[in-house]
């Protein structure tokens, strides 16, 4: 049953924060994957990366993100689950996915503290490459897609509750 709405994008452009007032706008549950993530593991997200490296952290985040359960809830998922198919199938069976997309410059800016938020960037990546290679897979995943350069929260929420509803979703 696609009854969800599933956030993707980059880290820093808003998917928790959203994913919050959404879920109060369309009287939905909100659910946080990476604080999911960090109660099953018992460890920061950062704590996972340091101890299983990138690839096992990925690892993580799919097996975690492919066994979400949810009902009428915004999912605000980590930046880096596109690279993970079984859950990104899962999320588009069980919910809309909806890409929040911001300009480079602008995510320059929101993501100053890139390592402090916990990123996932392979070695010798920075966020420019990041960008590169994740903006194709959020593309190829969205059933919706809100560009949110020059929106605020507010409007970022009601430009996503009218694309739904364009839809015949809610």
């Amino acid at each position: 049953m696609k009854d969800n709405i599933v956030l993707i994008g980059m880290p820093g452009v808003g998917k928790s924060t959203v994913g919050v007032i959404l879920a109060k706008v369309m009287g939905y549950q909100f659910i946080d994957a990476d604080l999911v993530i960090q109660q099953q593991e018992g460890r920061l997200l950062h704590e996972i990366i340091e101890e299983e490296g990138t690839e096992g952290f990925i690892q993580v985040e799919n097996r975690v993100n492919a066994s979400l359960s949810a009902s009428h809830a915004i999912i605000a998922t980590g930046g880096s689950v596109v690279y993970g198919k079984e859950a990104m199938e899962h999320l588009r069976e069980i919910g809309t996915v909806v890409y929040l997309e911001v300009s480079f410059p602008v995510l320059e800016k929101r993501l100053a503290d890139i390592k402090g938020r916990g990123v996932v960037l392979k070695e010798g990546q920075n966020l420019y490459d990041l960008y590169l290679e994740r903006t194709p897979l959020y593309e190829s995943y969205a059933d919706i897609r809100i560009a949110e350069t020059g929106l605020d929260i507010e409007q970022t929420v009601e430009q996503i509750v009218s694309q739904l509803q364009q839809d015949g979703i809610k």
